[in-house]
């Protein structure tokens, strides 16, 4: 099976592609780099072409207030035009578990909208909304760092690994288009200073975390539905702990020299 990863060289974007090409398909992994940019529609069209299924797991940092919400607005209305010239079976979508709940804060919106252009397009779907990635623990930390004090919200939290995350979404290609959201979280839910804490600390990060009730979630209130899925969701196998420690391990084999900080865990 033909299929087009949009934003196929980033985090979890490379991680599919190695998994759908190892169990036999044809993977195109389509990035600005690569010559495909869904924002401005250049190299779209050809990209899709013959594909049966097209996963968007593309992102934009944000760069204003509307940054976000401009890009998913147009990059998803580009390329839901072109997959459905195309014939394309299937469009995943990879988006945010509770961004209908924290719709104040501009990144979420985007996401929302994304997902109201799918619901409305004529391609069958399945959105996956995946909770926050281990691998971007340590970005929310130095978001709420305050000198050698780290204030994060001690709400529910529940993150999920990324290999987790691309296994899961490459099941999701091997099946038929649900028109469905599916929520997906990894096995260990507690308060996310406890566990950004948790990561931190394998890591040698000595930073102390701690719960502020005034603290946000990338400019959004958050309390305990905000970040978790409520109902039915898909749960990874990896768990937290232990995880940063394999992580670090694997860089040190390749890069022998001492990892400071968090700089390294950055995706």
């Amino acid at each position: 099976m033909r299929v087009v990863i949009i934003g196929g060289t980033g985090l979890i974007g490379g991680k599919l592609a190695g998994l759908l090409r190892g169990r036999g398909h044809d993977v195109v992994a389509a990035s600005r780099s690569t010559g495909v940019d869904a924002l401005t529609g250049e190299g779209v069209a050809g990209a899709v072409a013959g594909a049966q299924v097209v996963v968007d797991v593309s992102n934009v940092r944000p760069s204003g207030p509307d940054a976000v919400l401009d890009y998913f607005t147009r990059a998803g209305t580009t390329l839901l035009g072109a997959e459905a010239e195309a014939g394309v079976a299937h469009h995943i979508a990879l988006t945010i578990v509770g961004a209908d709940r924290m719709a104040e804060s501009p990144y979420m919106k985007g996401k929302l909208a994304q997902e109201a252009l799918i619901k409305a397009g004529r391609v069958p779907y399945t959105i996956v909304r995946a909770t926050q990635f281990f691998e971007f623990l340590p970005a929310i930390a130095d978001g709420g760092a305050d000198g050698d004090t780290i204030r994060l919200p001690g709400v529910a939290f529940q993150p999920i690994a990324g290999d987790d995350v691309a296994a899961i979404v490459a099941d999701v290609v091997e099946s038929t288009p649900s028109d469905e959201t599916v929520d997906i979280a990894g096995p260990d839910r507690a308060p996310m200073n406890e566990l950004v804490a948790l990561a931190l600390t394998e890591q040698g990060d000595s930073r102390k975390v701690i719960a502020d009730p005034a603290a946000k979630y990338f400019g959004a209130a958050v309390d305990d539905h905000s970040l978790v899925p409520l109902g039915e969701a898909r749960i990874g196998s990896a768990h937290l702990a232990g995880w940063s420690r394999r992580l670090l391990s694997r860089t040190a084999t390749i890069d022998p020299k001492p990892v400071a900080g968090t700089g390294n865990m950055k995706g």
